[in-house]
């Protein structure tokens, strides 16, 4: 996801600049970028100025602190609320008082972010969708606390990537996984109880509801261990039934069974 927000804001024409872990993901993560936009180029999708264009507007790092002048920071990190939070507070400390600081959490409390800073007006998420260069869609999400200019700014900025933003409530799933995730628990438990195969109910979505993909194959490509985790947090805040995460999906995530990220979900891959 971080890879694919760098990606799309430096075609745009920003200067972008990430953080990772080390200097080894810095790298792969600078070279993956590289490759897909030479991809686009063989495709003739974009011509070889704009790609060498992109490239030159983007640079890795792995100090937070190098984002200090930084008009807008998102944050693409595990769904964990605490580390989210966390990282927030330091960089509510390392960026001036006029940076933007967004998430691009799927179902954490955005307010708790803001919550954890002094801009808490200067705080909101912004959700995007995975692959992000190719899906349009990006839910911006109010904190009870985010100020209308950012809220503005922000709708505008997901625009200028040539995305299309909705406006979603803080609450977790916000609208998309609200009702995308009841719906994939549910395919899970049908295949619990036997209602068909595998293959039957991915096919029977896809050609009996005109889906893309079925929804134990969306299953595998989001990753069971994210699906679990957004469960397990619209179960804790909602306390209905129908978010909470069927017994096989736990044990799957268990045995590191976790989709295309693995090998192995599912499907094999």
């Amino acid at each position: 996801m971080g890879s694919g927000i760098v990606q799309v804001a430096a075609q745009a024409g920003f200067q972008v600049l990430f953080v990772e872990a080390d200097d080894e993901l810095v790298k792969r993560g600078l070279m993956r970028l590289h490759e897909t936009l030479e991809g686009l180029v063989k495709r003739g999708k974009i011509e070889a100025r704009d790609r060498d264009a992109a490239v030159g507007r983007i640079a890795g790092t792995t100090r937070l602190e190098d984002l200090k002048s930084s008009d807008l920071v998102v944050e693409a990190m595990t769904e964990n609320q605490a580390l989210k939070n966390e990282t927030f507070a330091k960089l509510d400390r390392i960026c001036p008082p006029t940076t933007v600081l967004a998430s691009n959490t799927s179902s954490c409390n955005v307010t708790a972010m803001a919550a954890a800073t002094k801009r808490p007006g200067q705080v909101l998420g912004l959700h995007f969708f995975n692959p992000v260069p190719l899906m349009k869609l990006v839910e911006v999400v109010r904190a009870l606390t985010t100020s209308d200019e950012t809220y503005q700014t922000l709708f505008a900025f997901t625009q200028s990537l040539g995305k299309e933003p909705i406006t979603a409530p803080d609450k977790p799933g916000f609208i998309v996984n609200r009702l995308l995730v009841p719906y994939l628990l549910d395919a899970i438990r049908c295949y619990e109880r036997g209602l068909g195969t595998i293959e039957d109910i991915d096919k029977g979505m896809k050609l009996g509801c005109g889906y893309p993909m079925g929804p134990l194959t969306l299953l595998d490509f989001v990753g069971l261990d994210t699906t679990y985790y957004i469960a397990n947090i619209m179960f804790d805040e909602y306390k209905d039934p129908m978010f909470a995460a069927p017994p096989l999906l736990k044990r799957m995530v268990l045995a590191g069974k976790l989709g295309r990220k693995s090998g192995e979900g599912f499907y094999k891959y």
